[in-house]
């Protein structure tokens, strides 16, 4: 029986299309049999990593519209850890739409190709692309919705990646039912990143009966997403969604003023790293002060790349059932902004059971 194949398209060749792309080589031979560092599941649904196949891929970069996808990954401005060579893919860098893709902070450093704007549409389709992933830096509101088009008119799942409210808002996740298609969103939630981090920690203090009094958490980089980040207005939505992630897991809100999540600075020599600091400051028993911090280091784009690899499999296999709408369980689990918010080891098991067909979804 010859093996089921997964065609994804990637919007956005960056670090963390990079990342995935380098992710689908170095995993290529992992067996279910055994312990696979930095994968959750070597097998999902039937889908092995080297069952994912790249069909489609968009830019706007001059570094990378026309080239094989596995040379434009590692052209600049990227500057992630390589861990893996990609061998040619057979699929070239197609040229996106602009839009409100390129931030005032990057304008300077990205040349746009002056080849045409592609028949996104048209490409999907010819392609057989199964699931699109959004790779959109951050603030891309108008040109986020603008794929979400071409997405449901060439019927592709979409799993998105950035913090643009499509599979959390209902009017986006009624048009994904209306088409039978699933979609997988918002902001990926990294394998232990600074948000997983937090919450688990927000968590912990509210079933150990601690009030938490006060927290922050604070993020710098050097990748072209903290440079992006520099301009405020594009960071409404990321902070949005980060904050929404940690309060959700708390029985009573913190008030506005005490509470402070998000990006902070851009540092060019970190490259592909991010530092984060978290602080919570709580009340303990007799009303005594207990608090506590982490200081995280990762690199950014490879800590998101597993996830992704498992949620564009989650998203074919509601296409292989007919499912549609925002898958919640995967939503919840890989996602900072989901249609509904859960404990992690909840998101964690509604995933499981979706995984294994114990019960389908519907839409939220």
């Amino acid at each position: 029986m010859a093996a089921k194949k997964l065609r994804v398209g990637l919007v956005g060749i960056g670090n963390c299309a990079s990342s995935f792309v380098q992710g689908l080589s170095h995993y290529r031979d992992s067996r279910a049999n055994a312990p696979v560092p930095g994968l959750m599941n070597a097998v999902l649904g039937g889908y092995r990593v080297s069952d994912i196949e790249i069909s489609a891929a968009f830019d706007i970069n001059a570094s990378k519209v026309g080239k094989d996808v596995s040379e434009a990954i590692y052209a600049e401005p990227n500057n992630t850890h390589v861990f893996a060579r990609v061998a040619p893919t057979g699929v070239k860098v197609s040229r996106g739409i602009t839009l409100d893709g390129i931030g005032k902070y990057l304008a300077s450093e990205i040349k746009e190709s002056d080849a045409p704007v592609a028949d996104v549409t048209r490409i999907l389709d010819e392609t057989r692309t199964d699931v699109l992933v959004s790779y959109l830096p951050v603030g891309s509101q108008r040109a986020s919705e603008w794929y979400m088009d071409r997405a449901l008119e060439a019927r592709c799942g979409v799993v998105n990646c950035l913090p643009v409210f499509i599979a959390s808002n209902p009017k986006w996740r009624a048009r994904f039912e209306e088409r039978g298609l699933p979609i997988i969103g918002d902001d990926v939630k990294s394998q232990v990143g600074a948000t997983i981090v937090h919450r688990v920690l927000t968590n912990l203090f509210r079933e150990r009966g601690v009030r938490i009094d006060h927290t922050y958490q604070l993020n710098f980089g050097g990748n072209t997403d903290f440079e992006n980040m520099l301009e405020r207005e594009r960071l409404t939505s990321k902070k949005i969604s980060k904050t929404r992630a940690v309060t959700s897991q708390m029985d009573v809100p913190l008030p506005e003023g005490d509470v402070h999540v998000g990006p902070s600075d851009f540092v060019p020599w970190l490259t592909d790293r991010k530092i984060a600091y978290i602080r919570l400051e709580g009340t303990a028993f007799g009303g005594v002060p207990l608090n506590a911090e982490v200081k995280l280091e990762v690199w950014d784009s490879p800590n998101s790349a597993g996830i992704v690899i498992d949620a564009v499999r989650c998203a074919k296999l509601a296409m292989d059932r007919g499912l549609s709408g925002a898958l919640i369980g995967p939503s919840s689990y890989f996602m900072k902004s989901p249609p509904q918010q859960f404990t992690d080891d909840e998101a964690r098991e509604l995933t499981r059971r979706f995984i294994a067909g114990i019960e389908d979804e519907a839409a939220a």
